[in-house]
């Protein structure tokens, strides 16, 4: 177990504790969407750290490449999860982000049986921006909690969901070669 790896299990450690203080509300209301601002940008900061130091320290494995990418899917999808359970986010488009997110998992998954890997393009950055930008939009606790503005919230919305299926369909038409070595 190396230092990448540990980084990207202390991520997937993050996200019931998120949950507990963004659904549970253990506290009072603001400390409560302060504390699980300060979590979940944590997590995400986690991505970042995980990957540099894997290129950095020339550790990257097996079990990162696999992990890595979905630790990232398990914490933007369990934090939509929770905004479409609380009424902030529809459940349209939470459902579109996590059968893009479960499609791309299992087109990696196949691309890794046959030793490929799926380089992040362009496109999936720009779709993790949005993703991460949604979340922190809808969490900002007061005086910052600009989710009222529902134009701008809807705006934000549409805009994450066409990006991340954008992000999907590139990542399909870049690797059909793994579709097509695959033989059934």
């Amino acid at each position: 177990m190396n230092l990448p790896n540990k980084i990207t299990l202390a991520r997937i450690s993050l996200i019931p504790i998120f949950l507990v203080v963004y659904l549970a509300q253990p506290f009072h209301e603001i400390v409560n969407m302060w504390l699980a601002l300060v979590i979940f940008v944590i997590a995400a900061s986690t991505d970042a750290l995980d990957g540099y130091y894997a290129r950095k320290l020339k550790l990257v494995s097996n079990f990162g490449k696999l992990i890595d990418p979905l630790a990232d899917k398990m914490l933007v999808c369990s934090v939509l999860v929770a905004f479409t359970a609380t009424g902030l986010i529809p459940a349209w488009a939470t459902i579109l982000i996590i059968v893009r997110e479960f499609y791309i998992s299992g087109v990696r998954q196949l691309a890794l049986e046959q030793n490929v890997v799926m380089a992040a393009t362009g496109l999936g950055k720009v779709k993790t921006t949005f993703q991460i930008t949604l979340i922190v939009y809808v969490i900002l606790p007061p005086p910052f909690d600009f989710f009222i503005f529902e134009p701008i919230s809807i705006a934000l919305i549409i805009v994450t969901v066409v990006f991340t299926l954008w992000s999907g369909l590139d990542y399909t038409t870049k690797n059909l070669h793994v579709f097509k070595n695959k033989g059934n």
